[in-house]
C-alpha cells in the first residue's frame, strides 16, 4: 500500500513538472506573438524538411572526394585513409597512371557509409587534400545497406 502511494506521488510530481514546462513555454510563445521581447525564449521546434538549422562550421557530414583540373581524381591511392580509419570502411585499390607526374590513381575507391563513424581521420592523414566531409549533406538514410556504399562515381559528384 505505502508503495504504491510512492509510485502515485511520484506520478503527480512527473505531471506537475510537465504542466510548468507547457504553461512557461506556452506564456514566452505568447509574448513573442505579440512582439514582446523577453530575456528566456519558449522551447524552439524547427520544422525540418522545410527548415534547416544551420550546421556548425567545423561539422563533419558526407565524405567526398576532390578532382584535379584535369577532372581526374586528387587521390593517390597513398592508402593512408585506410590504415587510419578505425571502423575500416574505406577500400582503394590503386592503378598505375599513364601520366608520368602521378605514379598511381584510384581504380576503386569504396566508402561504406554503414560502417563509418564520421570521426575525419580520413581527412586529416590525406595529404593530398584529396578527401573532404564538408558536403552539409546530414540526411543519409537509405531503404537498404547497399544504397550506403558510396563508390568512386559517388563520392566525386
Amino acid at each position: 500500500m505505502i508503495r504504491s502511494l510512492g509510485y502515485f506521488w511520484e506520478l503527480i510530481k512527473g505531471s506537475l513538472i510537465t504542466a510548468r514546462h507547457f504553461v512557461v513555454n506556452m506564456w514566452f510563445h505568447t509574448l513573442k506573438l505579440f512582439g514582446i521581447k523577453t530575456k528566456r525564449r519558449g522551447a524552439v521546434t524547427i520544422q525540418y524538411p522545410e527548415q534547416k538549422k544551420a550546421l556548425a562550421s567545423r561539422h563533419r557530414s558526407l565524405q567526398r572526394l576532390l578532382k584535379r583540373q584535369d577532372l581526374k581524381p586528387r587521390c593517390v591511392s597513398c592508402m593512408l585513409c585506410v590504415t587510419v580509419c578505425p571502423s575500416e570502411c574505406i577500400y582503394v585499390e590503386a592503378a598505375e597512371d599513364p601520366d608520368p607526374d602521378i605514379q598511381k590513381y584510384p581504380s576503386t575507391f569504396i566508402i561504406d557509409l554503414s560502417r563509418c563513424c564520421f570521426c575525419g581521420f580520413c581527412v586529416e592523414a590525406c595529404p593530398e587534400d584529396a578527401i573532404r566531409m564538408d558536403t552539409g549533406k546530414i540526411d543519409l538514410a537509405q531503404s537498404t545497406r547497399q544504397d550506403l556504399i558510396y563508390d568512386l562515381d559517388k563520392l566525386l559528384k
